[in-house]
């Protein structure tokens, strides 16, 4: 890219653009003069006129820079219209033509007037209407005369289209992500070609600082077009796409196409988006080097593309992201004692993934309402922004599970429940032996905590996962497996990885509901489709294991899932069928602590054969019945509860389970 624009900061400068300008459209004119005498073109300024940097920036020849004198001069220079019609024999005729240039102005070539020719191309004059191309009126483009004055508008075209974004740096950016920067300069810098570079990944603030090092280092601007306002007419797009490309030479831009949050293009789409198709066509057309933004990676056919997949800043990195931006309000940090500082970093760090701006954003938000607070309670106020921050992204793909249990609401057996405490522990210490004890560096596969959970329905699978969130105070998401799986071949992945993607940044809890729906028996490849679906597991427990956060699988049917897959997962909990005893402790934690109830017996109601699922079903019901009648809870509205839900799953309510309750 050659950028010779320059910022007109004195009027000095503008003063003597203007008087070159002046200078050269009345030596340009002089050509028309009937005696034959011409005037000697002006002396050049620095930094160069604003006529000088065009020419050179789209590679003009003397005769092509006389042309565009003589549009500019028929807004400027009163005297040119005279000499016009005085050329042409015709009062008539009051604007330049490519006839009279081609008669008058020096080194003439018919080239100028092709459509490929620097003028027509970047739309550097403007054609009027006429029976034959050498009698069209010509006409000074509105961008390029402002341009030539010395001003930096934005074409009027492209205003509510194109974005002028800030180039001045406004986060210091970790070494991972500074890396990418020096990248993606020395691609820019080495290109022959205009390069077409893609950022991939969800987190588009990052992108965008990314990109503002990247304008910063070259001394570019940076010029941003978003997918959605591109034009689905082809005459249209080209139109756009043409003031777009010229707009990036004049003032000297790397150009952004903004495709996040819209719609990516899936085997299941029942035609391909014309939206999609415009930004296609932009990607493969472009000739000046272009940046994309987009979550998945877009292949193009025409030319070579380099892709960068922007991931989050290191837990190290956060660490020290964490620090600098408390650091950087100095009117707070006063009271955040070393003792709480530290603990506080580690712990935010080790739970969350986030961005260098949502760190900022995080920390500005908690200390600018900060009072008299300290210690836990202050902690607290980052964890739930954090928690707050990350939220949004997850609920678009997942359904929030949000309740107050605790360890006195589960009932199992004490291996089960000390197999919870485990993965607890290990969510809780992942930071210190990952990183600290330096498991970590021995390689990463294997590191993410999964679990499986198995049992029949109702045996408290989601209970448990609910209890291991609020132990953890992180957020809880359940996945419907069997609505994230595609028949389609690659749509199941894109499906997991936005998940997986979306969750990192708030270290969620991931609850894959139905697993067997993925999991069952691996088939033999018999033909494509098998060879993908196997893809899918393998892709599955490849994110699980990379996950930073919990992923918990539930399952029905363990004895359906592949033995090869079980040994992937760290934990298994089998959730047993509870016995007369556990259902009895079920039915007497069962019933809220306000809620009246009368005469209750639990070992008989432990007689009823059914999980802990269905016993809360017909503890609830029970009390509506007993609201409905303005009474407390009975035996008498259990038992109708009870044949309710026997009746719901089509069993029958033997004499020996409701035995003694009247």
């Amino acid at each position: 890219m050659v950028n010779l624009t320059v910022s007109p900061d004195t009027a000095n400068w503008m003063e003597q653009n203007h008087r070159y300008l002046m200078a050269a459209i009345a030596q340009t004119a002089s050509y028309l003069q009937p005696d034959g005498s011409t005037l000697a073109a002006p002396e050049p300024i620095y930094p160069p006129a604003a006529i000088d940097q065009l020419s050179q920036l789209f590679g003009l020849s003397r005769f092509e820079r006389a042309i565009l004198l003589l549009g500019v001069g028929m807004e400027l220079y009163p005297q040119l219209a005279a000499l016009i019609v005085a050329n042409a024999n015709s009062s008539q005729t009051v604007s330049p033509t490519f006839g009279l240039a081609l008669s008058h102005l020096p080194q003439a070539h018919w080239s100028a007037f092709t459509a490929e020719s620097p003028l027509r191309r970047w739309q550097l004059i403007e054609l009027g209407g006429a029976t034959t191309l050498l009698n069209s009126p010509l006409r000074i483009n509105e961008r390029i005369l402002h341009f030539l004055l010395g001003n930096t508008q934005l074409d009027p075209q492209l205003i509510g289209l194109v974005t002028v974004l800030p180039t001045e740096l406004v986060l210091t950016l970790p070494p991972s992500q500074q890396t990418l920067v020096t990248e993606i300069v020395t691609l820019l810098q080495q290109a022959t070609t205009p390069p077409l570079i893609q950022l991939c990944g969800y987190d588009t603030a990052t992108k965008q600082a990314i990109i503002t090092a990247v304008c910063q280092t070259l001394g570019w601007k940076l010029l941003s077009l978003t997918a959605d306002v591109l034009p689905t007419d082809l005459h249209q797009l080209h139109l756009i796409q043409t003031l777009w490309e010229r707009e990036a030479i004049l003032r000297g831009s790397l150009l952004l196409l903004n495709y996040d949050g819209a719609p990516e293009v899936t085997e299941s789409s029942s035609a391909i988006p014309a939206q999609s198709n415009a930004m296609a066509r932009v990607m493969e057309t472009c000739q000046q080097p272009l940046i994309i933004f987009s979550r998945e990676r877009r292949p193009i056919r025409q030319r070579p593309i380099f892709y960068f997949e922007i991931t989050q800043p290191t837990a190290s990195e956060q660490r020290q992201l964490w620090v600098q931006m408390l650091n950087q309000l100095p009117d707070h940090t006063a009271a955040i004692q070393p003792e709480i500082l530290i603990p506080l970093v580690n712990k935010l760090a080790s739970h969350f993934s986030l961005s260098p701006l949502a760190i900022r954003t995080i920390c500005t938000q908690v200390l600018s309402g900060q009072s008299e607070e300290t210690g836990d309670r202050f902690s607290e106020r980052f964890w739930s922004n954090c928690l707050n921050y990350a939220r949004p992204l997850l609920e678009e793909l997942a359904q929030p599970i949000r309740t107050q249990v605790c360890w006195q609401d589960l009932v199992l057996p004490d291996k089960e429940k000390h197999t919870l405490k485990t993965i607890i522990a290990q969510v809780r210490q992942r930071a210190k032996v990952y990183e600290q004890w330096g498991f970590a560096n021995k390689g990463q596969r294997g590191l993410g905590i999964s679990a499986l959970f198995a049992g029949a329905s109702g045996t408290g699978k989601t209970l448990a996962a609910e209890v291991v969130a609020n132990q953890l105070n992180l957020d809880l998401y359940r996945i419907d497996l069997s609505s994230v799986v595609s028949k389609y071949i690659g749509e199941t992945e894109k499906n997991l990885r936005r998940i997986f993607d979306a969750a990192e940044q708030g270290g969620a809890i991931l609850l894959f509901d139905e697993a067997d729906a993925l999991f069952g028996k691996r088939s033999d490849v018999k033909d494509s489709h098998d060879r993908y679906a196997n893809m899918e597991v393998a892709y599955l427990l490849q994110r699980m294991e990379a996950y930073r956060g919990l992923a918990i699988l539930t399952t029905n049917l363990k004895n359906s899932l592949d033995q090869a897959f079980l040994r992937r997962l760290r934990f298994v909990v089998q959730f047993p069928f509870p016995d007369a005893l556990q259902r009895a402790e079920i039915w007497h934690r069962v019933f809220p602590k306000d809620t009246p109830t009368e005469n209750l017996s639990y070992q008989k109601l432990a007689k009823l054969n059914v999980p802990g699922g269905n016993i809360r079903n017909i503890a609830l019901n029970a009390a509506f019945l007993a609201a409905e009648a303005d009474a407390p809870v009975q035996m008498q509205h259990l038992l109708q509860a009870a044949q309710s839900e026997y009746l719901k799953l089509e069993r029958p309510l033997t004499e020996g389970e409701t035995k003694g309750w009247n």
